[in-house]
C-alpha cells in the first residue's frame, strides 16, 4: 500500500519564505546601490573630481562582494550542520540591522573620515549577510519542491531581485518627488541630501519584521532530516566541499559570472551612464534621474516576468540547455551597446532605443537568473548543498559584481563617453560562462532523495 507523505512545509509557506527574504535582502542592496550613485559620492566621498568620488563610492559598494564569500562559508557551515532555518533568520537580521544603521550614519561633513569608514563596515556586514541569504532561500524552495518542479520553485527566491529593485526605487522616486530641487528637478534638493535619502534605509526595519515572522514558521525539509538520520551530516562541511566537490565549485562560480556582470551593468552602470549629462567630462545619455529610473523599472518588470517563465522552461528542457542559449544571447547583446545607448539627434529616438535596451537586457537577466536557484544547489549533495551553492554564487560575486561597476566606469571614461568597451567586457564574461556550461552536466534529474552526500566514515 502506497501513501503520500505530507510535505514538511506547505507550498504557500515555502514560496512566501523564500521570496520575502530575498526581496528584503535585495531591497536593502538596491537601496545602497541607488544611494551609491545619488548620495554617497557627495556626502561620504566629497572631492573636486566627480569621477573620483563616484569611483570611491563604487569601491565601497564592491567591497561587500568580498565579504559575501566569507558569509557564504560561515552561513553555509551552520546551514549544512544545524539546518537551514536558523541561518536564514540570522542572515535576515544581520542585513536588516546593517541597513537601518546606514540610515542613521553621520556624514563626512560631520565626522570626517570616520563616516566613510563606518559606511564600509556596514557595507561589509550587508555583504556578509547576503552571502548566506540566497543559498538558504534557494534550498528552502528546491528541497521542498515537488518532483519535476524544482526550477519552478527555485525561481521564486530569484523573483526577490526584481521586486526588491522596484520597491527600493519607487521609494527613492517618491522621496525625490516630495523633496524636489527648487530650480532643477534633475538635481538633488538640500532636504533630500540632508535627511530624505535616509528613509529607504530606515524603512527596511518594517520589512525585516515581516520577513522574520514568515521564516520563524518554517521547519526543516525532509531531505535535510533524512541526511541527518543517515549520518551524512558533516562536522566540517566546508572541508568536505573543498576536498570532494572543488570541480563543482569552480564550474558553479563561472556559470554565474555572466549573470552577475549583466545584473550590475543593467542596474548600476546604466543608471550612472543614463543620468550623466551629454556635456559632462565623461558624457552620457543626459536623462533626468526620475525619467531614467522609471525606464529601468519598466525593464525590471520584464526581469520579473522572464524569471518566472524561465523556471518551467528549465524544468521542461533542462537547465544547461536553456542557459547555453541565453548565455549566447548575452554575448551578442554585449556587442550592441553603442547601437542602443549612444545619444541620437532626436531625443525621443534616444529614449526609445534606451528603453528597448533596458527591456532586452532585463529579459536576458530574468532568463539567466531564474534557473540558477535550481542549478547551483543541484551541483552538490544535501550535506554540503548550502556551502557549495553559497560559495559558488558568492565567489562569482567577486569576479563579476564586485568589479563590474568599477571596470564599467573606467572603460566608459577611457573611451571618452562611449559604452562599446563596456559591452565587450560583458561579452567576454559571457564567453567564460558559456565554456563553464559546456563542461557542466545537466542537473535536471539530480535526485535529492538519494544524493545525501558522503557519510562520516566515507571521508576518512
Amino acid at each position: 500500500m502506497s501513501t503520500t507523505a505530507t510535505p514538511a512545509n506547505p507550498r504557500s509557506r515555502v514560496i512566501t519564505a523564500s521570496l520575502v527574504g530575498t526581496t528584503i535582502e535585495f531591497y536593502d542592496f538596491y537601496a545602497y546601490a541607488t544611494a551609491a550613485v545619488l548620495v554617497f559620492p557627495i556626502l561620504f566621498f566629497p572631492s573636486d573630481n566627480e569621477t573620483a568620488s563616484l569611483l570611491a563610492s563604487f569601491a565601497v559598494f564592491g567591497a561587500a562582494m568580498v565579504a559575501r564569500p566569507i558569509g557564504a562559508m560561515v552561513f553555509g557551515h551552520f546551514g549544512d550542520k544545524y539546518g537551514r532555518k536558523a541561518t536564514l533568520v540570522a542572515s535576515l537580521l544581520t542585513m536588516g540591522i546593517a541597513t537601518v544603521v546606514i540610515g542613521l550614519l553621520p556624514t563626512f561633513q560631520q565626522i570626517g573620515w570616520v563616516a566613510p569608514f563606518l559606511l564600509l563596515i556596514l557595507r561589509l556586514a550587508q555583504g556578509f549577510a547576503l552571502g548566506g541569504e540566497w543559498s538558504g532561500a534557494a534550498l528552502v524552495a528546491t528541497e521542498n519542491a515537488p518532483k519535476g518542479k524544482r526550477a519552478w520553485y527555485g525561481s521564486f527566491p530569484q523573483l526577490g531581485a526584481p521586486i526588491g529593485f522596484i520597491i527600493a526605487n519607487f521609494i527613492f522616486l517618491a522621496i525625490n518627488w516630495l523633496l524636489p530641487h527648487a530650480e532643477d528637478p534633475a538635481l538633488k534638493s538640500e532636504a533630500f541630501l540632508a535627511w530624505g535619502w535616509r528613509i529607504p534605509f530606515l524603512f527596511s526595519a518594517v520589512m525585516v519584521i515581516i520577513g522574520l515572522w514568515v521564516r520563524l514558521k518554517l521547519v526543516e525539509s525532509d531531505t535535510f532530516k533524512k541526511a541527518g538520520e543517515s549520518g551524512a551530516i558533516r562536522k566540517m562541511p566546508l572541508v568536505t566541499v573543498f576536498r570532494h566537490y572543488w570541480k563543482q565549485l569552480i564550474l558553479g562560480t563561472f556559470i554565474m559570472l555572466a549573470t552577475y556582470v549583466l545584473f550590475y551593468l543593467m542596474t548600476n552602470f546604466t543608471l550612472t551612464y543614463g543620468t550623466a549629462q551629454t556635456d559632462a567630462a565623461v558624457p552620457g545619455s543626459g536623462f533626468g534621474y526620475t525619467d531614467f529610473v522609471l525606464m529601468q523599472i519598466i525593464g525590471v518588470v520584464f526581469f520579473g516576468i522572464f524569471t518566472l517563465l524561465s523556471g518551467p522552461i528549465a524544468d521542461a528542457i533542462g537547465r544547461r540547455k536553456l542557459l547555453l542559449w541565453v548565455t549566447g544571447a548575452i554575448i551578442v547583446f554585449g556587442l550592441t551597446f553603442n547601437l542602443f545607448l549612444l545619444p541620437q539627434v532626436d531625443p525621443k529616438f534616444t529614449g526609445a532605443l534606451t528603453q528597448a535596451f533596458l527591456i532586452l537586457g532585463f529579459m536576458l537577466m530574468g532568463t539567466t537568473f531564474g534557473p540558477m536557484g535550481a542549478m547551483l544547489p543541484e551541483l552538490f549533495p544535501t550535506n554540503v548543498r548550502y556551502s557549495g551553492s553559497a560559495i559558488s554564487y558568492n565567489v562569482s560575486s567577486i569576479l563579476g559584481a564586485a568589479v563590474a561597476p568599477f571596470i564599467a566606469v573606467a572603460l566608459w571614461a577611457a573611451t571618452g563617453g562611449s559604452p562599446w568597451l563596456v559591452g565587450v567586457y560583458l561579452s567576454a564574461m559571457g564567453v567564460l560562462t558559456f565554456i563553464a556550461l559546456i563542461f557542466t552536466p545537466e542537473t535536471k534529474d539530480h535526485d535529492y532523495e538519494s544524493d545525501l552526500g558522503l557519510a562520516q566514515s566515507a571521508e576518512l
